[in-house]
């Protein structure tokens, strides 16, 4: 059964991020993938994330595919204008990659290439927009293509929403997205009010959206107070406290983590997982919140 089957059979979804290498050496990627056989129903791939150059996402996808990973292709808007965007996702498609996640990307001033220049040609909104005709076979300019896509299409989103994000958020969905996957999540009480809202807008406007709750393994102090500099993400206080105060951080926030699943796991569809570092301590963790 292939990720969008998964989606709309009501499974609990559990995806997972990886990041492409800096340089041709796949090796290390391969490590971190092989850790998620079996555990994970599709692998997200990043693009250049925070800025920071890599491989390109349509290669590592494709060479994880060919190792038997079924991948979830990120694509900004960043750094493409709209003929390039379309030639990746055209080319993507042709590579047998049928699931892609659209985002923004953080501007190049917080990556490793201090001067580079930013694109932006479509927002995220449009370019899913872009997606939806290219999947209706025709490009952005209405020309025919020789051959559609067929892409399963995610967005994503922050939970803590204000007006301008609200209506960001009906915006996306009214672009036929399949799937929302939120940014990292640690307060409960708070992603049930996003829920709420979010459920409001599914009610209205497509029932068959799922979403997808942002993990992020807390493994230390410093790693809690590094988040709460990310836009988008709150660790509470008193989460802090508990970390910086256990004889292990590390399984102190695995405990803490498993228990923001387990309480996940009744309010959404699935849960993609973020680790600092590489995926050693995911299996273990989706055992402690009673996944696998």
């Amino acid at each position: 059964m292939n990720f969008i089957s998964k989606l709309r059979s009501g499974k609990f979804i559990i995806t997972a991020e990886i990041s492409p290498p800096k340089g041709t050496d796949t090796s290390r990627m391969l490590r971190d993938a092989a850790l998620l056989k079996d555990i994970a129903d599709a692998v997200n791939v990043t693009d250049n994330q925070r800025a920071v150059m890599r491989m390109s996402p349509i290669a590592a996808c494709s060479i994880l595919q060919g190792k038997g990973f079924e991948t979830i292709m990120h694509i900004t808007c960043r750094d493409r204008n709209r003929l390039a965007l379309q030639s990746e996702l055209v080319g993507a498609s042709a590579l047998g990659i049928g699931n892609v996640l659209v985002m923004s990307g953080d501007h190049p001033s917080k990556g490793d290439h201090v001067g580079a220049k930013p694109v932006y040609d479509l927002d995220s909104v449009q370019l899913l927009g872009m997606i939806r005709e290219l999947n209706r076979g025709v490009d952005l300019s209405g020309n025919k293509l020789d051959g559609r896509t067929d892409f399963c299409v995610g967005a994503v989103t922050n939970t803590e929403l204000n007006e301008a994000g609200l209506i960001k958020l009906k915006k996306k969905i009214k672009m036929g997205v399949n799937f929302l996957q939120t940014q990292a999540v640690f307060d409960v009480e708070k992603f049930s009010g996003f829920m709420e809202r979010a459920d409001e807008i599914r009610s209205t406007q497509s029932k068959q959206i799922k979403i997808i709750a942002g993990i992020i393994p807390l493994r230390s102090e410093r790693s809690a107070l590094f988040l709460n500099k990310v836009p988008g993400i709150r660790v509470p206080d008193d989460m802090i406290k508990q970390i910086k105060d256990a004889k292990d951080p590390e399984v102190e926030g695995m405990r803490i983590t498993a228990e923001i699943i387990k309480k996940l796991r009744t309010m959404c569809d699935g849960i993609h997982i973020m680790p600092v570092g590489n995926h050693e301590n995911t299996k273990k963790l989706l055992e402690m919140a009673d996944l696998i």
